[in-house]
């Protein structure tokens, strides 16, 4: 008789999933922080900082949704499931619809913006919005679909 403990095939997948993100990261980081320092020295305005900051959010997001789900998976909301691949289902077929919705209205919105620049709006602002508005709208579907379904 074993005196080893079976090991569950989540436990497997959790701890693979876990070598994985601790392989990936700090090339992922390496790779934005030269980009961002790229962007600083040769691109216009404040480009490299933006990206940055925008990297460092995201980042932050990141490391926290992966603390949750390996801390406490049991209050992991669906998005958090779905966007780690760790779900079920529903999870999965949720923000797959929701990506769908937001590539649907990304088109018609990159339009509205090109036109706007077109016109003469500011380009930065314009690209700021259009950003904007995509995440609004990518929410917007997420929530309706998870709550109809």
């Amino acid at each position: 008789m074993s005196t080893e403990e079976p090991t569950t095939k989540t436990e497997e997948r959790t701890n693979r999933q876990t070598l994985i993100f601790l392989g990936i990261f700090p090339a992922v980081l390496a790779l934005i922080v030269a980009t961002g320092l790229l962007l600083r020295e040769h691109a216009p305005g404040n480009m490299g900082t933006g990206f940055l900051v925008g990297a460092a959010v995201g980042l932050v997001g990141t490391l926290v949704g992966a603390w949750r789900l390996t801390k406490r998976p049991e209050r992991t909301t669906t998005f958090e499931r779905a966007w780690t691949q760790t779900g079920d289902e529903r999870d999965d077929a949720v923000l797959t619809r929701a990506l769908a919705a937001l590539g649907l209205l990304a088109i018609p919105l990159t339009g509205i913006a090109g036109i706007a620049i077109g016109l003469g709006a500011a380009v930065e602002m314009t690209l700021a919005l259009l950003l904007l508005a995509q995440v609004v709208v990518g929410a917007i579907a997420f929530t309706v679909i998870n709550r109809r379904s």
